[in-house]
């Protein structure tokens, strides 16, 4: 059998393709991206047609795969952790109704967090949920999950849940390939009011036929708990685990020559729990240790009296478990000598806007304009504005419009509103930040709302965004413009700017700061436009300069601390600014920061 290198969500995405899987439809968001990527990259080896989306958010990329379900295909939506909460609203209901073709919701979760607002466990929302969840401990077993995944779907009609996290998602291995099924499969929606459009009336039956189906599923053979064997060394002890921390575990196990000595079981499905599993657990052990990420998801449902997990103080609740972690925690349960502590983490430089960045000069003239202002923004590169004192809340997907709404709110009560200004990425406001706009305008908020528009879905890697007109392969589509959007929400002023142009840019805020408190006036929207510098045929398109520093320079800071541009520094001696010209593009949007004009700019030949 041939074997490739991959990563694990390339990998999850050759499992679709190798599956027959129709209709991929995602958000991106780390770390689930490249998942939908990867089928992008794969879709000629398809042999059915194949439909690829990234959808406006993730919502409506579920409901897109669920109809496709419906008509007999097999269908697949990506998200991260946090994108899962976007989509609850389908999803839960999804478990009562079901599903024809098979249908496999990938949730990459991101322990830690490494890249996301928090470190929830989609396992315990499938839970929750009553939706199965396969948790695959390394990328190839993630791969080898897909087809099986479908078919567990369709033997049961339920949408099934593959559960990787960041250390499968982004780690490489060998991976075995096939050639892709071909299913053939033709559209045929079977209608059943009864099901698909279930009343209350028909909710109490289906859901006695979804916890009939869950009893079922908890007992398939191919899903039980897969047990190594121990020699007895360590009798009555047991240790369960599930997802990379399996394979963490089995490494530490080698590393410590106590492989085969006790008992250890793999968890494939958390949930739902094999009956006999539990069974078997609390008949043969005294003791168990069960090491699972983030929350006691297969603990809860075990509930043995010598369980020693996160439920207690003997598994740390929070963060990772990476193999120092596991290496102290085995330790102790075992009786081991402990080991040495780890090193302490060395934090790096903070992260910061690219050199160049048009959101940078933005949230300084932002500042600049509204030293006392109160700034909400939101989830991606941009939320780096904070280290530009211009980002002082970030909570998740379009809440910034709907917390600036409610700070407005709050001080209109006392008589005296601040300044509020909003910012939004583009790809965030069509996710979540129009109906947040619509409300604002409804409720006659008076605030600033800069949308960040640099033609992309930066954060993640540069998705298409729809006023761009492109589709997931790079063909068109009909634009979706931002202008007339926010037209329709009925905001009273609207501009559009680019932030390089500093001085209109600062008098354009200054205009609709002033529309804010007009007796007639109300919610301003200034669009900040221009392409993010990642793009190679933007740096191409913008006119570039030689950017130095002269003898004028004071050492003040303010071009390296207040502007905070990377590719600016502090000389060996600390004492003037420098240019890094390695890292320079040439923008000159730092010159107009200089309090001493020390910064020039010549034309590039």
């Amino acid at each position: 059998m041939k074997t490739e290198l991959m990563m694990g969500n390339e990998a999850i995405a050759r499992g679709l393709i190798e599956a027959g899987c129709q209709i991929a439809a995602a958000y991106p968001g780390t770390p689930s991206t490249e998942v939908l990527q990867a089928v992008i990259d794969f879709r000629g080896l398809a042999t059915d047609p194949l439909h690829i989306e990234w959808s406006v958010n993730e919502k409506i990329a579920f409901e897109v795969a669920l109809a496709g379900s419906y008509t007999g295909k097999r269908v697949a939506t990506v998200m991260k952790q946090v994108g899962l909460n976007v989509a609850a609203d389908p999803f839960m209901r999804t478990a009562y109704l079901g599903v024809k073709g098979g249908m496999v919701t990938v949730v990459a979760d991101d322990p830690g967090p490494h890249s996301s607002q928090n470190e929830q466990d989609s396992r315990l929302f499938c839970l929750q949920a009553r939706v199965p969840v396969l948790d695959p401990s390394s990328p190839a077993e993630a791969k080898s999950m897909v087809g099986k995944a479908f078919e567990l779907s369709e033997k049961y009609e339920l949408n099934v849940v593959l559960r990787p996290t960041t250390r499968i998602c982004h780690s490489r291995q060998g991976v075995a390939v096939s050639a892709p099924v071909t299913l053939a499969r033709q559209a045929n929606f079977q209608r059943d009011p009864t099901r698909w459009a279930a009343t209350p009336a028909f909710l109490p039956q289906l859901h006695r036929k979804l916890n009939g189906k869950l009893a079922e599923v908890a007992s398939e053979p191919d899903w039980q708990p897969r047990r190594t064997p121990g020699t007895g060394r360590f009798p009555r002890k047991a240790l369960i685990a599930s997802g990379i921390v399996y394979g963490h575990l089995m490494d530490l196990l080698d590393e410590l020559d106590l492989a085969g000595s006790i008992d250890v079981y793999q968890v494939l499905m958390p949930y739902p729990l094999s009956p006999e599993f539990v069974k078997t657990v609390r008949g043969d052990y005294d003791q168990i240790l069960i090491l699972e990420e983030t929350y006691p998801v297969i603990e809860l449902q075990l509930a043995h009296p010598g369980a020693v997990g996160k439920g207690g103080d003997h598994v740390p609740r929070e963060g990772e478990l990476t193999p120092d972690v596991i290496h102290q925690v085995l330790a102790a349960f075992l009786g081991l000598a402990p080991p040495a502590e780890p090193a302490a983490e060395r934090r790096g430089q903070r992260p910061s806007l690219c050199p160049g960045c048009p959101h940078r000069t933005a949230f300084y003239s932002i500042k600049q304009c509204f030293p006392q202002g109160i700034f909400p923004s939101d989830i991606g590169c941009y939320t780096l504005g904070m280290n530009l004192g211009a980002v002082n809340t970030v909570h998740c997907m379009g809440a910034c419009i709907s917390q600036g709404a409610g700070f407005f709110q709050a001080y209109r009560q006392d008589g005296d509103v601040p300044t509020i200004v909003v910012t939004i990425g583009d790809s965030t406001f069509f996710h979540a930040g129009i109906p947040a706009l619509i409300n604002a305008v409804v409720q006659k908020v008076r605030m600033i709302v800069v949308i960040l528009d640099n033609a992309t879905t930066a954060m993640t890697g540069g998705q298409p965004v729809p006023h761009m007109g492109l589709l997931a392969d790079g063909s068109s589509t009909q634009p979706i413009a931002i202008e007339a959007l926010v037209k329709a929400c009925g905001v009273g002023f609207l501009e559009v700017c680019d932030p390089y142009h500093q001085e209109q840019f600062e008098n354009l805020l200054k205009q609709a700061d002033a529309f804010t408190r007009q007796a007639d006036g109300g919610l301003a929207v200034l669009i900040s436009r221009h392409g993010c510098l990642m793009d190679p045929t933007v740096r191409t398109q913008q006119e570039s300069y030689r950017v130095t520093i002269n003898d004028k320079c004071i050492g003040c800071r303010k071009c390296v601390d207040a502007f905070e541009c990377p590719a600016l520094k502090m000389d060996s001696d600390g004492i003037v600014a420098a240019v890094d010209q390695d890292r320079c593009v040439g923008c000159g949007n730092c010159i107009a920061v200089c309090p001493v004009k020390a910064i020039v700019k010549e034309v590039k030949s």
